[in-house]
């Protein structure tokens, strides 16, 4: 018997985290809800056999760019198909 898929998880690694740490609770809100948002979209996308959203970064399909809409926040992230997760490398907040 073949097991369930799993959904796509969202790590953020220790730069990216400590910039939405620094941010006002509003801010930190709208980034966390966006991130959490863009796992779902783009693990479906990728499921779907889609591009996830935001600029390709490379020629392999691996690390894209994304602007939290509204915001002003730029995420970098990488599409792990193979481990289904979405990880957010770089985070750039412009204040």
């Amino acid at each position: 018997m073949t097991q369930p898929r799993r959904g796509w998880t969202l790590a953020v690694g220790a730069h990216p985290a400590a910039a939405v740490e620094a941010m006002p609770k509003e801010l930190q809100r709208a980034v966390l809800n966006f991130l959490s948002a863009l796992a779902l979209e783009a693990g479906s996308a990728i499921d779907a056999g889609k591009p996830p959203p935001g600029q390709r970064l490379d020629e392999v399909g691996l690390r894209y760019s994304i602007v939290v809409q509204g915001e002003p926040v730029i995420v970098e992230y990488l599409a792990l198909r193979a481990a289904r997760e979405l990880r957010a490398a770089a985070l750039v907040w412009l204040h």
